[in-house]
């Protein structure tokens, strides 16, 4: 696939017309073709970075007061009515207070897939990138002779402030609350899988790559429409992971949708951000009233 082909693909992942199929759910989408490191497929993805490169200019920083500052990026679509939001959770190279980690490196897709102008002209909507210096789900003190935080039940600091700037954004601005969509990556994977069971019927959909260990119920989350992806090389985030909770959602009664990449490795995004019928499928979900 040449660059130019590949940024005419690129183009058409708001229409979802690309076949391959290969994940695994109820009716499932059809995948970009090409095996995950095949020419094809990484051209898709260069061509991402490429069309994507102004879209962080488009952002506002704000931040949010709580009980702490939690510093984020705002999205806002040319377009009036009641709109989407889509919420992204950044992973863990994005920690911190700075306003701008959680926009660069691997969060640059899910970050930026939304806000590109063709999906944007089919599927107008608010973006916003909230940024946490202290993870998304919660900790406990580390054990003696332990440098790391055990994850512990209860609402996250990140979560809780997150659901805090989401009601905020929504009373500041025209946004359909039927319509609030929630991704992330990584950490930020582990925050979704934990706030959609926080708040079940909160989401009208998620889009998580990677998550990572987040205590909740993975069947408390069985209304809310999934799509999941991992790599099967992951060495971060073991697969296994979101193999057992996309089984629990399905023993529950759910219909997640589960993508794994053949020989990929913790960088899933890459490719989970870009397949062709992403966008479309997010935003056909709608939470009932």
């Amino acid at each position: 696939m040449t660059r130019r082909e590949a940024i005419a693909a690129l183009g058409s992942m708001a229409v979802g017309t690309l076949i391959v199929p290969s994940i695994q759910g109820d009716s499932t989408p059809s995948l970009a073709p090409g095996a995950p490191n095949s020419p094809e497929r990484q051209a898709l993805i260069n061509a991402f970075r490429t069309a994507s490169e102004k879209i962080p200019e488009k952002f506002e920083a704000r931040t949010h007061k709580s009980d702490w500052t939690m510093p984020y990026r705002l999205f806002r679509p040319n377009a009036t009515g009641r709109l989407p939001l889509v919420v992204y959770l950044h992973g863990g190279g994005g920690l911190g207070s700075d306003n701008e980690k959680q926009m660069g490196l691997g969060n640059i897709f899910g970050t930026r897939v939304w806000a590109l102008p063709e999906n944007q002209k089919e599927f107008p909507c608010y973006v916003v990138v909230p940024q946490t210096d202290r993870g998304w789900v919660r900790y406990g003190p580390p054990a003696a002779a332990d440098s790391e935080s055990p994850v512990i039940p209860g609402l996250g600091d990140g979560a809780r402030v997150a659901f805090e700037l989401i009601d905020e954004l929504a009373k500041e601005f025209p946004i359909d609350k039927q319509r609030i969509y929630l991704t992330g990556q990584s950490m930020g994977g582990s925050g979704a899988w934990h706030m959609i069971a926080q708040r079940p019927k909160f989401f009208a959909a998620a889009v998580i790559c990677c998550g990572g260990v987040a205590l909740d119920s993975t069947a408390a989350a069985v209304s809310t429409p999934l799509w999941n992806f991992h790599g099967d090389a992951d060495d971060t985030v073991p697969v296994k992971l979101s193999r057992d909770r996309i089984a629990a959602l399905r023993k529950a009664g759910g219909h997640p949708l589960s993508t794994e990449y053949a020989g990929v490795g913790h960088n899933v995004w890459q490719w989970a951000y870009t397949e062709p019928p992403l966008v479309r499928w997010m935003f056909s979900k709608r939470r009932s009233a």
